[in-house]
């Protein structure tokens, strides 16, 4: 019987030594959050939503256009990057962040979280307060870093294969800031992009490859008017840069482009490094942000694609056309590529699908109001593209 343990536990020590020769697809840490699986079909749906500024006169609509939103996709995954409930107190706050998140809870949808310039700028609350009440609900997989870097909601989300461990995906989430000390917005700092560029290479070390990835934060990065065309007047769809008065950008012929610019992008002003080091890394396929409200566009430059979404509210009369959320598909088959596509609410609530999904009067009355108003906001925008684009022979609108 002795030797029959001894045998055992001899195998057993055995077979850990074994396991601990190979390493782990990622190491589970502070900074990291649960793993993710891809489905059984190989495919990863992500939900991008972004500067909701949940107010009393918008919160309703809002959420319920949030709620339709995630009947209709289906996405194994949310993403918030900021300005999502700026009150002016706490309790205020924590009562929009309670109607906004009750939609993933009922739903179980799990949701990362990060900040953006205006959840709190008014000094009544710090962001690990309103982190700690997104993660009071169980769909939330945010992290707070705490005092491992630079603000709050930095972190990594790994996506594994569908059926095993190995890992195949990464989603980067940074806290981009709020403003520097001079007043201008922020931007992602100098300890934020030494942790990206360690993670990153320390899960290359343990894949034996580059992990392909996508990052997730509220504002742009500054080298996003790098890739747009320098001009030295204004002309339509063409925006003044917003530090550098008399220097005008529009989309330029030598890159790809997507969709169409509304609004002079708003990057912070100092740049510590972290586009360079995404590029120099060569593991980042996309930057995704919020930020400018009314801008669906994106512009490929250095083999990374720099991508704005939406502002997903509803205030009534202003914006259905211009307003509305982002869908992001990967295929563990191809980890090297990805899917997106805008939905702006004029043409979400056109959908025979999204009809059959409002179900109450409230929500057709809601439709309709969008169809009514979004319908001359769309035949608008349409005309000033068409004769821009006819007379000037500038493509201002791309596909998105």
């Amino acid at each position: 019987m002795k030797k029959s343990f001894a045998l055992i536990l001899s195998l057993i020590l055995c077979l850990t030594v074994v396991i601990g020769m190979f390493p782990a697809a990622f190491a589970q840490d502070d900074l990291t959050t649960r793993a993710f699986h891809f489905n059984s079909d190989g495919r990863f749906k992500i939900l991008h939503i972004t500067d909701t500024h949940l107010h009393e006169d918008n919160v309703k609509n809002s959420v319920r256009l949030i709620a339709l939103a995630c009947d209709r996709e289906k996405p194994d995954l949310v993403m918030l990057t900021g300005d999502l409930a700026p009150e002016s107190t706490y309790e205020a706050t924590a009562e929009r962040i309670d109607q906004l998140m009750r939609v993933f809870e009922d739903r179980s949808i799990p949701v990362a979280v990060s900040f953006g310039n205006h959840d709190s700028e008014n000094g009544a609350y710090t962001r690990e307060q309103v982190m700690a009440l997104y993660n009071g609900y169980s769909c939330s997989v945010s992290i707070d870093d705490g005092d491992a870097l630079t603000g709050c909601g930095t972190y990594l989300v790994p996506l594994c294969a569908s059926d095993g461990d190995e890992l195949k995906f990464a989603l980067w989430v940074f806290d981009s800031g709020d403003y520097d000390e001079e007043g201008h917005y922020a931007n992602v700092a100098e300890d934020q992009v030494r942790w990206y560029r360690e993670k990153s290479e320390e899960l290359e070390r343990r894949n034996g490859r580059k992990i392909y990835s996508l990052v997730f934060q509220h504002i742009i990065v500054p080298e996003v008017y790098e890739a747009l065309e320098k001009r030295d007047r204004r002309s339509a769809f063409t925006y003044e840069h917003l530090y550098n008065k008399g220097e005008y950008y529009r989309f330029s012929k030598e890159y790809t482009n997507y969709g169409m610019l509304h609004e002079y992008p708003c990057p912070g002003y100092y740049d510590h490094g972290q586009f360079a080091a995404m590029v120099e890394r060569g593991d980042v396929l996309a930057m995704f942000t919020g930020h400018d409200h009314t801008n669906a566009f994106g512009v490929k430059y250095k083999g990374i694609d720099i991508t704005n979404s939406l502002s997903t509210r509803y205030n009534g009369d202003a914006f259905s056309t211009q307003y509305g959320y982002r869908v992001i598909e990967l295929d563990e088959n191809a980890p090297d590529k990805y899917e997106t596509r805008v939905v702006r609410w004029y043409d979400f609530v056109n959908e025979k699908d999204v009809v059959s999904l409002a179900g109450s009067r409230e929500d057709k009355a809601l439709l309709a109001d969008i169809r009514f108003k979004g319908f001359f906001q769309k035949a608008y925008t349409d005309v000033c593209v068409f004769f821009v684009q006819a007379f000037t022979g500038r493509t201002v609108r791309y596909p998105d």
